[in-house]
C-alpha cells in the first residue's frame, strides 16, 4: 500500500510564508506527477501547482509568482514554498501523487490534507 503525508500547515498572518510537504511511501517504483490542490471554505477544489517526472512545472493563476513548487525524488517528497500569504489562500491543501507501483502501473493517492489559515 501507498501513503501520503502532508505537513506544514498552519496559521499565518497575511504577507507571511509557508513551506508544505508531501511524502509518498510504501510500496512503490517511482513517481510521476506530483501536485497541489486545495479547498477554500464553500469553493470547489483547485489545482494550485504540480510538478511532472520530467520537471515541467504548472502553477495556477493565482500562485503564479507567489507560490514555488519543487520535487525531491531520493526522499519521494514534493514541496510547495508560498510567499506573500493571502486571507483567500486560506484553506486545506491537498497532495496529489501519480506513483508507479509496477513498470505497468500507475495509481493515484491523495493525501488527507492540511490546514493552512491566513489571518490578521
Amino acid at each position: 500500500q501507498v501513503q501520503v503525508t502532508e505537513s506544514g500547515g498552519g496559521l499565518v498572518e497575511p504577507g507571511g510564508s509557508l513551506t508544505l510537504s508531501c511524502t509518498a511511501s510504501g510500496n512503490l517504483d517511482g513517481l510521476d506527477w506530483m501536485g497541489w490542490h486545495r479547498q477554500r471554505p464553500g469553493k470547489a477544489l483547485e489545482e494550485i501547482a504540480n510538478t511532472k517526472a520530467d520537471g515541467t512545472i504548472t502553477y495556477a493563476s493565482s500562485a503564479t509568482g507567489r507560490f514555488t513548487i519543487s520535487r525531491d525524488n531520493a526522499k519521494r517528497t514534493v514541496h510547495l514554498h508560498m510567499n506573500n500569504l493571502e486571507i483567500e489562500d486560506t484553506g486545506v491543501y491537498k497532495c496529489l501523487v501519480d506513483v508507479y507501483t509496477s513498470r505497468w502501473s500507475k495509481q493515484d493517492y491523495w493525501g488527507q490534507g492540511t490546514q493552512v489559515t491566513v489571518s490578521p
